[in-house]
């Protein structure tokens, strides 16, 4: 698929999320996320008073999960909740090219706390048909990358300044597992809350695909040949 022809498809897809929202009234959140830009995925919004969020604004947690290890399907009629504890029905229509990878998604979030107050007579609206799904829906990269780092750290039980060099390497292969380094700038903002060098992060990534075996997802961090060979003659600096 052609750079334009995603474009064509993303253009259309924005004039469909104002003319659905229209349609189904101020209770129902239209999105639309170009992942080209994880950072600021939202290219259109309608209702965004639902959650809060805007044109620009950032793809959340669940959103950088779905991108490192996409469905093979799409994602219809879980439940979420807002910020402020609204309960959202919510389905994600994942858009993918020929080769069948996901360029960006249509995501409906149905505001349904007010059916929730008398579920006996609207028990077949509000049925779900997944688990619940965790999710918030943060307004910038940098409340996503908190969220992840301070979620990571935390499992481990213990303080940033109090973890050891494995325990280090585990936090930063959690944060790699959920797509935290497809963000960019994130390998900075990962050295600076563990106290070291992002050469060092570098080279626990590293280490962590040589674990692993596998090829470790392309990240929205650029990464110069230079750097990775200062990597390595900063790899004992710190731990």
């Amino acid at each position: 698929m052609l750079p334009n022809e995603k474009a064509r498809i993303i253009e259309f897809l924005a004039r469909l999320t104002t003319g659905l929202a229209s349609a189904v009234g101020d209770h129902c959140e239209i999105v639309l996320h170009d992942f080209s830009d994880p950072g600021h995925s939202i290219v259109a919004i309608a209702n965004g008073h639902i959650t809060g969020r805007s044109v620009g604004d950032t793809l959340d947690v669940l959103g950088l999960q779905l991108l490192k290890k996409p469905p093979d399907g799409d994602l219809l009629n879980y439940r979420t909740s807002s910020k402020d504890g609204k309960t959202l029905r919510s389905s994600s229509i994942f858009l993918r090219d020929e080769q069948g990878e996901i360029f960006g998604s249509l995501c409906i979030n149905v505001d349904i706390s007010g059916a929730l107050a008398g579920q006996d007579f609207l028990r077949s609206v509000i049925k779900f048909e997944a688990t619940e799904v965790e999710e918030r829906f943060e307004h910038s990269v940098d409340e996503v990358l908190d969220r992840l780092m301070h979620t990571a750290i935390a499992s481990s039980g213990k303080t940033a300044a109090e973890l050891n060099r494995e325990e280090k390497i585990a936090v930063v292969e959690q944060l790699e597992s959920k797509g935290a380094f497809l963000i960019r700038y994130s390998v900075d903002r990962v050295a600076e809350m563990l106290g070291m060098s992002k050469y060092t992060i570098y080279n626990y990534l590293d280490k962590i695909k040589e674990r692993n075996a596998v090829p470790l997802a392309a990240t929205a961090t650029s990464r110069s040949d230079e750097e990775h060979q200062k990597a390595q003659g900063h790899e004992h600096q710190s731990s």
